[in-house]
């Protein structure tokens, strides 16, 4: 196994060999993406806190947040473009998924 410093190094040889794009990209949109990323994975829970509260909480499930709803089908949209701009099948398939499930959802609570 190699030492620590040389690790790094392994590491770079083995996403060339594997043919993975540089993280971060040097292409100025995809690396906006790339940091844009982050904050939805750390915002994406944190939309969905009001929604936990409403259910465990106060007990009741009246009045289900459009809001909640609509912010999380944004997230899945931002998801979705960083799998298309980095070409990951997974996170694309996922996304959309996520999307249209989200946006039914929201629909549904818009449309009541």
């Amino acid at each position: 196994m190699a030492h620590s410093s040389g690790l790094h190094h392994y590491h770079l040889r083995k996403r060339i060999h594997q043919k993975h794009e540089k993280y971060p990209h040097p292409n100025k949109s995809k690396a906006l993406i790339d940091k844009f990323v982050y904050i939805a994975a750390i915002g994406g829970p944190l939309i969905i806190l009001p929604q936990i509260y409403k259910v465990l909480i106060e007990k009741t499930v009246e009045g289900v947040s459009s809001l909640t709803w609509g912010g999380a089908s944004l997230v899945a949209l931002l998801w979705l473009s960083y799998g298309i701009a980095h070409k990951d099948k997974p996170i694309i398939i996922a996304n959309v998924l996520y999307f249209v499930f989200q946006i039914a959802i929201f629909l549904g609570v818009i449309l009541n």
